[in-house]
């Protein structure tokens, strides 16, 4: 055991002394490998933050429950017993008067509404479903519309069908991106390894002569694409956040512009770890395959 974590060690020791001896071509590697991680994980941390703006804006994915203009205490009592019982999310009450008085706050409206004999307007229920998936959404409403004293259920199923297709087809155009940058870190760690193998060509055949072994050649070069892998993932979640810091004070004042409290969401510890420990694999992956491919090449 000892034995081998010594050999893993030094395998370690030399990756870094190989990363140490050309600074410049090493950080230009990794931002390389960073810009390659970064346009993948930009995309799948936009498309998350969708998700929450739509969560967190008013009137979005929400059912809006108006009951008839004669619906009493009795009826408004029944529909929250209902609401209650079939679990669909978060609700709450909207009575007439509290809907006049916004409708009069509204620019325009005051004069209009001071002219009404009475308020026209009905109770509401104004609901919040915990799953937003369009075909839940219309299940929901066409229930809710058939409740007693229900006169109207407001849901803009269309716009929801957009935008649930709109985030799929985000969805798949970031695994491409992804698969395609994955291709790409991997080539970028194939040709790096490739060049050393060639650069210590002499020093592999002595090895080799003296019995080393193919793993024992090759270990440090796995640990080399690791290390490189690992650190363009950290260099990736550097440039995301960045990006998010720069992106963050004109996304809030747009949001608060239509009425919401909306902060772009950055990537977790965890997400860093995950991000890092994906370049890791692929640069081992390409080291793994140069390894293979031009160690054979040497006598």
């Amino acid at each position: 055991m000892r034995s081998w974590l010594a050999q893993h060690l030094a395998a370690l020791r030399d990756a870094l002394r190989r990363l140490s001896a050309a600074p410049l071509n090493s950080l230009l590697s990794l931002l390389v490998i960073g810009v390659a991680l970064t346009l993948p994980t930009a995309g799948w941390l936009t498309l998350d933050n969708l998700r929450k703006l739509t969560g967190d804006t008013p009137n979005v994915q929400q059912i809006s429950i108006f009951l008839a203009l004669d619906a009493g205490k009795r009826e408004i009592s029944d529909i929250e017993s209902r609401l209650q019982e079939n679990r669909s999310g978060g609700w709450r009450f909207v009575p007439r008067e509290e809907a006049l008085k916004r409708l009069q706050a509204a620019e325009g409206m005051t004069e209009i509404i001071a002219s009404l004999p009475r308020n026209p307007l009905p109770d509401a229920f104004v609901v919040t479903p915990g799953d937003t998936r369009p075909e839940a959404l219309e299940d929901l409403a066409r229930t809710f519309a058939s409740w007693p004293k229900v006169a109207h259920v407001q849901l803009d199923s269309a716009w929801v069908k957009r935008f649930d297709a709109l985030l799929r087809l985000g969805e798949r155009v970031v695994m491409m991106l992804g698969a395609l940058f994955a291709g790409a870190l991997v080539t970028i760690t194939f040709n790096t390894i490739r060049l050393q193998i060639l650069a210590q060509a002499a020093e592999i055949e002595v090895a080799k002569l003296i019995g080393a072994t193919d793993t024992y050649i090759q270990r440090p070069l796995h640990y080399f694409g690791m290390l490189q892998g690992a650190l363009g993932g950290l260099c990736a979640a550097l440039l995301v956040s960045a990006g998010l810091r720069l992106l963050s004070p004109p996304v809030a004042e747009l949001t608060r512009l239509y009425g919401a409290s909306f902060a772009l969401q950055g990537l977790s510890a965890g997400d860093v770890v995950a991000l890092a420990a994906i370049g890791a694999a692929l640069g081992w992956l390409g080291a793994k395959i140069s390894a293979l491919i031009h160690l054979h090449r040497i006598a």
